[in-house]
């Protein structure tokens, strides 16, 4: 998967717009955040087009937004909080896949000034992550996702929304590695990504109780007041 801009303004404007980035993310890390990894933006084709991408972007995760499952988790603030449904990938010492496992991104997609630039400035709208049980050697390749509503005696109701894998974990990883080679930084053992969203953003609103399966990587709660 490419992930060169198609010209030179959006090729500045994602220069800038990372060096923004991990500005801010040492900052975090020097006032004492933890790293996690990393988070795929813009895997929808679609969006990269809207913005003239040819490939996705990449924004940072740290231990100041990991939630537990089945945390509830506050929207009080947010302008237009939603759910993305993804798949974490661990790297591991060979920087190939290690493990894998269900994840949820909350995210606001309020723009934020500046447009391309500001949006990588700001972390590509992230503001949460939740992790599931790391799984070895699961065979994903024909995994698809369910979000329903939380059960309520013996239904669920129908999908809120669903969606399948796309693209294998270890072309995420080296999508990751070149597109942060590229602005100066790298990528790690240990680091998870979460590898995009296999869903289009899902609008939550305070008071909504949620669960998504993920086939053979099992089930995460998302509840939200």
């Amino acid at each position: 998967m490419a992930t060169t801009p198609r010209d030179d303004s959006v090729t500045a404007a994602v220069a800038a717009g990372m060096r923004a980035l991990l500005a801010r993310r040492a900052a975090e890390l020097e006032t004492g955040a933890e790293a996690i990894g990393w988070k795929i933006g813009f895997n929808a084709r679609a969006i990269q087009e809207n913005f003239g991408l040819e490939g996705p972007v990449v924004g940072y995760l740290t231990d100041s937004t990991a939630r537990a499952p089945g945390d509830v988790i506050a929207l009080t603030g947010w302008h237009q909080p939603a759910l993305e449904v993804e798949v974490a990938i661990r790297v591991g010492a060979d920087g190939a896949v290690a493990a894998l496992a269900p994840a949820l991104e909350l995210v606001d997609l309020d723009l934020p000034a500046g447009g391309l630039e500001g949006i990588l400035a700001a972390n590509v709208f992230h503001r949460g992550v939740v992790f599931g049980p790391e799984t070895m050697g699961a065979d994903i390749s024909e995994l698809a996702v369910s979000v329903v509503r939380a059960r309520t005696g013996d239904d669920s109701g129908p999908p809120l929304a669903a969606g399948r894998l796309s693209e294998d974990p270890e072309t995420t990883v080296e999508v990751v590695r070149s597109f942060l080679a590229a602005h100066g930084a790298k990528l790690t053992p240990g680091d998870r990504i979460i590898a995009g969203s296999l869903i289009a953003p899902l609008a939550i609103a305070p008071g909504d109780a949620l669960e998504v399966t993920f086939g053979a990587l099992g089930t995460l709660p998302a509840r939200f007041s």
